[in-house]
This record gives C-alpha cells, structure tokens and sequence, in this order.
C-alpha cells in the first residue's frame, strides 16, 4: 500500500559520467588476433554515475539542486543478439575540487547526498564540512579512510568494505545478490533474473536516502533501498525505478 509522502528538496554533489551503450554484431573472430570482432550498429547514451543518482531521485519525485564535477565517458559494447557485455572503455576526467558549497546552500534543504567516485571533485575535507551544517547527509564514497565521515550514513560495496582503512559508526555495505549489510545484519535480495548490474549502487543510495528522509528508519530504508536496486538490474543499462514500481515488487 502506497503511504503519502512529503514533497522533499536535497543536493547532490558528485562525479557524473556519460554510459553509451554501442550495440552491435559479433559473428566471426579477427584473423589478426583469438578475439571477436564488434561491429556496431546503434548507440545508446545515459546519465551515469552521480548523474543517474539525480535521475533516481526524480523518479522518486525528490526536488533535486545538483553539483557535478567534469564528465566522464564509460562505452560499452554490447552484443545485440544475446545482449552480452562484451568490452568497456573508460575515458575518465579528473575534477577540480568543489569548495564553498555551503555559500549557495539554498533554504529548506532535506538533505545533501554525495556520489563520489573519487575523481577529484569530492574532497574529505568538504563532506566534512557538510557533515557539519546538521543537514542529513548520505555518502557513497571510494575513498578509504571512512571514519572521517562520523554523523553522515555511509553507504559502500563489498569490494570497497575489503580495501577500507577505517569504518564510521553508520555503515551500510550492499552485496549484490546477496542483499546489504547494516550493523552486523543482514537483509537479503529477492531473487531475480539480472541483465545488468550497472547502476543499483546509485539506486540503492537514491532509494535510501529518499525513504530514510521520509521515515528516520534505517531498517526500512534499506528494504526499500534494496528492492529499489532489484528492480534496477532488471534491466540493461542504468534504470530509474518509480515509486509504484518499488511497491509492486
């Protein structure tokens, strides 16, 4: 059943990146080389990164004011036949850092979400600061020294859980399939078929943000977070779920 939920206003300060999708043909192997040979025949192109962290907060009918750092270009080259993800090329861009942000702070801000990927635009010193201002805020980081981030809920993956030099008390850690993990317990992830796991880490930080804002309630926050990302890997490419959506799942 659909609760009645307040019109929210937040930031969202990150790295975002541009993820084009080039579909194609892979029917023979170059006779230079044991490899296959793509050739494409459309592309597709998708916010990413922190810019499809605002696309899933809008989904979610959350007034967003965001902040980017340069953008960065992600290709993927996909089969079209069975829709294997063949080959990635990154062109990333490193940032100038973003200082001052709390001079344009506009009024009645619900909360401040970061999407770091550590491209130079998020510093530890600036979510720091914000961290000060007593606004809600939620970060999903790469960086490693993470108890820094004291009085902020800190949302990370597994792999970033394994290289982390130091833990804050508020830590969430998502473990794909196998759900999340928040104070030694542990949610599960309903079971579904997965096309494509590019982008439930920015739905997941987006779902939860917008229901923890609603509802002050960690635990549900990360159930709906979860079903949110479940919905997410449904589909090829970065996905936006809406509200009814999360409900029906």
């Amino acid at each position: 059943m659909n609760r009645q939920r307040r019109p929210l206003k937040v930031i969202l300060i990150g790295d975002k990146c541009i993820d084009e999708y080039h579909y194609g043909n892979i029917d023979r192997l170059s006779p230079e080389a044991p490899i296959p040979v793509f050739v494409p025949k459309r592309i597709e192109s998708k916010n990413g990164m922190a810019a499809n962290v605002e696309e899933n907060l809008k989904a979610l009918g959350v007034e967003v004011i965001s902040y980017f750092g340069s953008t960065s270009v992600k290709a993927r080259m996909i089969d079209e036949r069975t829709k294997q993800h063949i080959l990635r090329i990154d062109n990333d861009v490193q940032s100038e850092p973003l200082d001052h942000i709390k001079t344009y702070f506009p009024k009645n801000v619900d909360g401040i979400i970061i999407s770091d990927y550590n491209k130079g635009f998020v510093s530890y010193e600036l979510i720091e600061s914000l961290i000060q201002t007593g606004i809600p805020v939620f970060v999903d980081t790469k960086k490693t020294d993470l108890a820094r981030f004291n009085g902020a809920i800190v949302k990370i993956n597994s792999a970033e859980y394994a290289n982390s030099k130091s833990t804050p008390k508020n830590l969430i850690v998502t473990m794909g399939k196998h759900g999340a993990m928040w104070e030694q317990r542990k949610y599960e992830a309903p079971k579904v078929e997965i096309a494509d796991v590019c982008g439930a880490g920015d739905t997941f930080l987006a779902s939860f943000a917008f229901e923890y804002l609603q509802t002050g309630n960690i635990d549900t926050s990360i159930g709906f977070a979860i079903k949110a990302s479940s919905i997410t890997v449904k589909h090829i490419g970065v996905y936006a779920p809406s509200i009814k959506e999360i409900y029906a799942e």
